[in-house]
């Protein structure tokens, strides 16, 4: 039927509205999104909120050096997200709600973060078979 747009389908959709470093919330979705990707399903994550900090490129690729391990290195969470969708293409996306980025002036996400207007929101949960919530309203 012409003009007819299918809309992708995706395994699941987790909703991540916590603050990042507030509780592990960032990295219990980081590991279920994992979990999930590992036994070959795709998951797209929509950050809400303060969880749109998490992928911005004023993060570089690894954190501020740790005192207890100097010589170790860390990635930043923007790298770690850069990295698992280099690492799941097609299965992996993730998604910055351009509201809640605006409203918190996190405007410089990665290259590899999707855009959505918070008017897209419904449509992305029914593009899902399960939606998941994490981190509170």
């Amino acid at each position: 039927m012409a003009g007819t747009i299918t809309q992708r389908r995706w395994d699941l959709l987790l909703v991540v509205t916590a603050a990042p470093h507030s509780n592990d919330v960032i990295t219990s979705a980081l590991r279920l999104a994992q979990s999930v990707l590992d036994q070959g399903r795709t998951v797209r994550l929509w950050a809400c909120g303060y969880a749109n900090m998490l992928t911005q490129t004023t993060h570089g690729d690894t954190k501020l050096i740790n005192t207890r391990d100097p010589e170790g290195v860390y990635p930043s969470s923007s790298r770690v997200v850069r990295d698992m969708l280099a690492a799941n293409p097609g299965t992996f996306a993730w998604i910055a709600c351009t509201a809640c980025s605006a409203e918190r002036g996190a405007t410089s996400h990665i290259n590899e973060v999707r855009f959505r207007s918070p008017m897209r929101f419904v449509s992305t949960i029914e593009g899902a078979d399960k939606t998941v919530f994490i981190g509170g309203a």
